[in-house]
């Protein structure tokens, strides 16, 4: 993991995300961030997932999983995607703004994990610490590491997984994948 963040530059992060949804949600331009103004970590480059929850459960989660440019503005743009572009949920509403609570989740480069069976690859993963990129030709997904405290069994990690990559369940058992796994630094805003 790089140099952990200062709590001013979680601050920071977790502003940074927080305008940006408010503002793209009630239709207001996106503030311009002058990364002059920010500290050294936040102005290199960062990968980062913007997870955004409502009375406990998930309401939208958008990242990438490759740094390609300054961490400041990665969380912007995923904390808007997460509000208004995750297929899997509704845009956040104006009305919703004072529930949604905020996750940042900055992000490791991934390293490529090999094995050579099923039973290895259950025991190659590390519960709690990775998050895991499964990868088949076009089929692609991750889980982030938080997703471990629903599904701490290995199997059922990887068997949900598959599902999100588009696969039957038990394709991990029958094929070698490109399995990568990455680390998180994860910080949220205080629950009010």
């Amino acid at each position: 993991m790089p140099t952990k963040l200062s709590e001013q530059e979680k601050s920071y992060l977790l502003r940074i995300a927080r305008e940006a949804i408010s503002d793209a949600v009630t239709g207001k331009s996106i503030k311009r961030i002058n990364l002059d103004e920010l500290p050294e970590a936040l102005r290199g480059n960062g990968a980062s997932f913007v997870t955004l929850t409502k009375n406990g459960a998930l309401r939208g989660c958008i990242g990438t999983l490759t740094a390609y440019q300054p961490l400041a503005l990665d969380v912007q743009e995923h904390a808007i995607a997460a509000a208004l572009q995750d297929y899997r949920f509704d845009k956040v509403t104006p009305s919703e703004l004072k529930d949604i609570h905020i996750e940042i989740s900055r992000l490791t480069m991934p390293e490529r994990l090999s094995y050579d069976n099923a039973e290895e690859l259950i025991h190659r993963l590390r519960p709690m610490i990775d998050g895991v990129i499964l990868s088949d030709g076009y089929h692609k997904a991750t889980f982030l590491p938080q997703v471990w405290e629903q599904l701490p069994n290995p199997q059922d990690f990887l068997s949900h997984l598959c599902l999100k990559m588009g696969v039957p369940s038990n394709f991990w058992r029958k094929k070698i994948l490109e399995v990568s796994t990455y680390q998180v630094e994860d910080f949220h805003e205080e629950m009010i």
